[in-house]
């Protein structure tokens, strides 16, 4: 029995004896099957020719990725609290030097997901923390690949977990699409991390919104503003995306704003 993991994608799916017949991530409209077809591989393997690269961003807020770049390429955050930390997004490389650098950091009290791209290996993550809830919008429900006790549908708004940190719905690239919310962050001005609900393009003075990168599908002018207004009662002052590189460095409320104009405006809408 293996726990097959989409090469496309990186999510990690149900013990099973063969891979399924396809991945249901990449089946979808916001992904895609790559050139060469369905493709598979596991942890071993992943392990055997990856590693993780773990670098500081600012006190409290570091950045997890593997090398050389692996699926979709995203990092994860660790967010670390007084009262304990949360992993943000996830990645599917999982090994033991990560899992020790992440214990001299306090360990792990909480993961949280922004949307279905970065399920990637969760449940291992979880798992090697004494199963720590995995907090994912209810609405995403239907796309997990590898169901788990930890996991917590949670509905509503928002969700506060404590520590100056609030997940925010704002739906848009999925209809669970989730922030994260950082009061702590940028010497108390304010962090969001956002995934890519809400993502960092090359130039770090704007942002955008879409349905689908991969596939260059737009999202609505009004799921656009929706987006805008779910962050509106929030302050911060960056914005962290989870590519490489990409960071609003000051007045990310006011890029968010601004790049949402830019965006309806030019939609004609």
């Amino acid at each position: 029995m293996t726990n097959y993991i989409c090469v496309t994608c990186g999510c990690q799916y149900a013990e099973a004896v063969d891979p399924p017949d396809f991945c249901k991530i990449c089946a979808d409209e916001r992904q895609f099957v790559g050139f060469g077809g369905q493709q598979w591989t596991t942890l071993e393997a992943l392990r055997a020719s990856h590693h993780n690269h773990i670098e500081p961003m600012e006190p409290g807020l570091t950045r997890i990725g593997s090398e050389p770049t692996f699926a979709i390429g995203q990092h994860m955050f660790l967010v670390e609290g007084a009262g304990g930390n949360l992993l943000w997004d996830c990645i599917t490389l999982i090994d033991d030097e990560t899992i020790e650098a992440i214990r001299e950091r306090g360990g792990l009290s909480v993961m949280a997901l922004s949307h279905p791209h970065f399920l990637s290996s969760i449940i291992e993550w979880s798992r090697a923390f004494n199963g720590v809830p995995i907090y994912v919008n209810a609405a995403d429900r239907q796309w997990v690949t590898r169901s788990d006790p930890a996991i917590v549908f949670w509905e509503g708004a928002s969700r506060n977990l404590g520590e100056g940190l609030t997940l925010i719905h704002g739906g848009g690239h999925f209809d669970g699409g989730t922030m994260l919310h950082w009061a702590a962050g940028a010497e108390g001005r304010g962090v969001l991390l956002p995934g890519d609900i809400i993502q960092v393009v090359n130039d770090p003075h704007w942002v955008s919104f879409m349905y689908s990168y991969a596939n260059m599908i737009p999202l609505p002018a009004s799921k656009v503003g929706h987006l805008v207004d779910v962050v509106e009662p929030f302050e911060f002052e960056r914005i962290y995306s989870p590519w490489l590189g990409r960071i609003v460095a000051e007045d990310g409320k006011a890029v968010v704003r601004r790049s949402a104009k830019r965006y309806i405006d030019a939609m004609g809408v």
